[in-house]
């Protein structure tokens, strides 16, 4: 081999030897970049350093209540249950007793406090007689009471409220019964009301249902939970007046083609990007911009394209569009100018450059094709004052899943009787009703009629 041949191979290692020292240090910066719940869609509860994961940007105002903001306290009863009045019987001075006097008020203080809870049991005597047509004719007990002995509706709405909307387990909840309520209560007749109560909200569930199906704007989420040490998941689909929760074994299309066999042809359908659901069939689709934002966190950090910061730009900039006015029209100068800036970030050309490098660049160039497939439900937001820019309400409407795991740690039973009262007590939250209240609604309404 001549001298040239030996400097022209040494070269050629030479520059293979740097090309993958600088695949190297790309792939050790992605490794020292960790994900966390501010940069991707993992949940909160993974990261390794619990530290506020707000998206928000800070802001130059001072930390905590803001100028002219009121406050509140604990206010005085005008009409206090007991009172006791407090005189003094003789002068701390001269010993004068001063049981005679006149006396003015001077100073209130007041204690609120409960009662100890006491059981009341209630006993309905049915009567009878013989008419004198020959007839015997019995008094006819009032609606619910069913059975020789049963629990109470009060009974039964706390035992629902503290499982289902409190997420006490089992066996603190029979804790709470016998120590604070005074009342020894078994395991499976938890059970058997929380189920009941699941039966009796059925209709209700089943309107709920219909509600999500008409309604203009869908949010859309799904989270998992553990049953018996299986994989199942939640999913929520919501508006800004209803909840509708379904547990399923899987996370797949099937799941949303069995709960809305026809989709949601008159819904906006708001989700993250899971594949199943921008598959669903709809009237309009928009992406949450939250995640999307995590997401361009995370590559901004990790791969340090411009593209990704620039794109991270643009949903901000859009997004101060939409807190600026609620909705705009397709010739609006502000959209216009939103839309121009994104056909110049998803250009081919810019794509091009990134494919240069496309081991340094690997995860921006596959979000960089998401956004090109998905560019046309980015911004839908803009042009309607009832489509938000985010799915927070949808994750927020099935979060209570991850506290009541962390509490429970996992369903061994119930899990669709708790999607159920789930859905009830969501849509009472959204209406400003008390959550209480509505549960003892449901479990003072009949059973539901089982045909066929």
């Amino acid at each position: 081999m001549t001298k040239d041949l030996k400097i022209q191979d040494l070269e050629s290692k030479l520059d293979m030897a740097l090309t993958r020292i600088s695949e190297l240090e790309a792939l050790v910066l992605k490794l020292s970049i960790l994900k966390t719940s501010s940069n991707s869609s993992i949940s909160p509860s993974t990261d390794l350093t619990r530290k506020n994961q707000s998206l928000r940007e800070k802001s130059n105002k001072p930390v905590g209540g803001q100028l002219g903001h009121k406050g509140y306290g604990l206010k005085m009863s005008v009409t206090p249950d007991v009172i006791q009045s407090i005189y003094p019987n003789f002068c701390n001075v001269c010993g004068n007793s001063l049981t005679d006097s006149d006396f003015e008020l001077k100073i209130r203080r007041q204690v609120i406090d409960i009662p100890p809870i006491v059981p009341i049991t209630t006993e309905y005597q049915c009567f009878g007689i013989v008419c004198t047509c020959g007839h015997h004719q019995l008094g006819t007990f009032p609606e619910g009471i069913d059975r020789p002995i049963q629990y109470g509706e009060n009974i039964q709405t706390l035992a629902v409220y503290q499982n289902c909307f409190q997420y006490l387990p089992f066996a603190r909840l029979q804790d709470f019964f016998q120590k604070v309520c005074n009342l020894s209560i078994s395991k499976g007749t938890i059970e058997n009301i929380i189920r009941r109560t699941a039966q009796k909200a059925k209709p209700i569930y089943e309107k709920l249902h219909q509600v999500v199906s008409i309604s203009f704007f869908v949010g859309s989420d799904e989270t998992g939970f553990k049953l018996n040490t299986k994989k199942g998941w939640f999913w929520v689909w919501q508006t800004a007046i209803v909840t509708y929760i379904v547990a399923a074994c899987s996370r797949s299309k099937a799941v949303i083609n069995e709960t809305f066999p026809e989709g949601l042809p008159n819904s906006i359908l708001c989700s993250d990007r899971l594949a199943a659901q921008l598959s669903t069939i709809s009237k309009g689709t928009q992406i949450c911009l939250a995640h999307l934002l995590r997401d361009l966190n995370y590559l901004s950090s990790a791969e340090q394209t411009f593209w990704a910061s620039d794109f991270k730009t643009l949903l901000k900039d859009a997004i101060a569009l939409k807190q600026q006015q609620s909705a705009y029209s397709k010739s609006d100068t502000k959209a216009l100018e939103i839309q121009q800036r994104l056909d110049k970030l998803l250009d081919d050309k810019l794509l091009d450059e990134l494919l240069k490098n496309q081991v340094k660049y690997k995860q921006t160039i596959t979000f960089f094709r998401g956004m090109t497939k998905l560019r046309y439900a980015l911004f839908p937001f803009l042009y309607d004052k009832r489509i938000p820019f985010d799915n927070n309400s949808s994750e927020r409407a099935i979060r209570m899943i991850k506290v009541k795991l962390k509490v429970s740690g996992q369903f061994k039973s119930l899990h669709q009787e708790f999607a159920i009262i789930r859905s009830v007590i969501g849509t009472a939250i959204k209406n400003n009703q008390s959550v209480f209240h509505a549960i003892k609604a449901v479990v003072n309404m009949p059973l539901p009629i089982i045909t066929g």
